[in-house]
């Protein structure tokens, strides 16, 4: 939680945004290892991370995947807005967390200290449920939902039961 002094003088606490990338590329997807030392360590991840200031959500995506695998990607979609404030493992930080498709472009350098692997995954040889970290794997099961009968992105909140 971000806590701050309104102009009013109340203070309050705010939730931070995050923003992360599902990447596709020939029917698999990328996902990171979270490095020991970070929340979730060990467990695989979809890029993403904290919005900078003066930066768009979709920068955010771009900048995040990048640093955490060392790829570039395009054609960005957003496919989910999870403002639960109940989300999984965030301990009381309540991120807001914007979920795009991208398309990966090329890889153009390596991944940061966050990610201890990064690996390309078939949709059905994916890690374990519990070992994907946070809420992550809702938006991979979205994802191989909207692959099997397209409807309209991005879902926004909680993932309607019509889907399940």
């Amino acid at each position: 939680m971000i806590n701050c002094t309104f102009e009013d003088g109340n203070q309050g606490s705010l939730r931070h945004v995050t923003a992360g990338c599902l990447i596709v590329k020939d029917g698999k997807i990328l996902l990171a290892q979270r490095n020991a030392g970070l929340l979730e360590a060990g467990k695989w991840c979809i890029p993403a991370g904290f919005a900078n200031r003066d930066e768009t959500i979709a920068e955010t995506g771009r900048r995040e995947t990048l640093e955490e695998t060392g790829w570039e990607v395009a054609n960005l979609r957003l496919l989910r807005i999870n403002d639960s404030p109940n989300r999984p493992h965030e301990k009381g930080r309540q991120n807001v967390d914007f979920i795009y498709l991208a398309d990966a472009l090329r890889k153009v350098g390596k991944k940061d200290r966050e990610s201890a692997a990064i690996e390309w995954f078939k949709l059905d040889e994916l890690p374990p449920d519990d070992l994907i970290a946070f809420d992550h794997i809702d938006s991979i099961n979205l994802y191989k939902r909207y692959l099997k009968s397209a409807f309209q992105i991005p879902v926004i909140g909680k993932i309607p039961d019509v889907l399940d």
